[in-house]
This record gives C-alpha cells, sequence and structure tokens, in this order.
C-alpha cells in the first residue's frame, strides 16, 4: 500500500512543477510582447517630434508674410501639429503623405492662432 500512495504524490509534484514552468513562460512571452508594444510607441512617438521639428519650419514657411513667435513656439506647435497628424492618419488610415500634409496644415493653423494670441496680448 505505501508503494501505491507514493505514485500519486509523485505525479502530483511533477505535474504542479511543470504547470508553474508553463505559467512562467507564459508570463516572460506577454511581458516581451509588452515591453516591445512600448518600445514601438516610443520610437513612433519620438519619430513624430522630430518630424514636428521640420513641419513646424514648412508651416511657418507656407504662411505669408512675418510671424512674430519664437522657433520654440513653432517647434512646441509643429511637434503637437505632427502628433495630431500622426493620430488623425492612424485613425482614418491614410498613407503617410497625407498624414505630412495634415501635419503642415495643422502648423500652418497652431502658427497662425499662436501668433494671433501674442499680437492680442502685446496689444
Amino acid at each position: 500500500m505505501g508503494a501505491g500512495a507514493a505514485a500519486p504524490v509523485r505525479f502530483l509534484c511533477i505535474n504542479v512543477r511543470i504547470v508553474s514552468i508553463v505559467v512562467v513562460l507564459i508570463i516572460i512571452v506577454l511581458a516581451l510582447l509588452l515591453a516591445g508594444s512600448l518600445v514601438g510607441l516610443a520610437f513612433s512617438l519620438l519619430w513624430l517630434a522630430l518630424t514636428g521639428l521640420v513641419i513646424g519650419a514648412l508651416g511657418r514657411l507656407v504662411l505669408p508674410g512675418r510671424q512674430e513667435i519664437s522657433l520654440l513656439a513653432t517647434a512646441l506647435v509643429g511637434i503637437a501639429a505632427s502628433l495630431l497628424g500622426g493620430i488623425l492618419a492612424d485613425i482614418f488610415d491614410v498613407g503617410w503623405i497625407i498624414q505630412f500634409l495634415v501635419a503642415v496644415v495643422l502648423a500652418a493653423i497652431g502658427i497662425t492662432l499662436f501668433a494671433s494670441a501674442e499680437r492680442g496680448r502685446a496689444t
């Protein structure tokens, strides 16, 4: 009777060990997938911020006349326009050319609004 009772206990220990290894492996895989998604998101946001600097300059160049805002404000408006253009492009599932054009238009609108607010504050 003693040998018969030891076999189910050993079988149960092996099953618990295997289940715990499988659970740990699943947790590791899920953590790696989440980390990969976050890294991809971070690179996407960094790219949108860098292109925002260029988009801000292009938005300023599109507008006629002189805009009385600083380069820092231009860069920040361009970054915001680039991020908003990227979000809109993802929502409407359009290509990168449309995303770029929408971002430049948004930057031009943002610079116009910011410049008019600066003029209103100066008077």
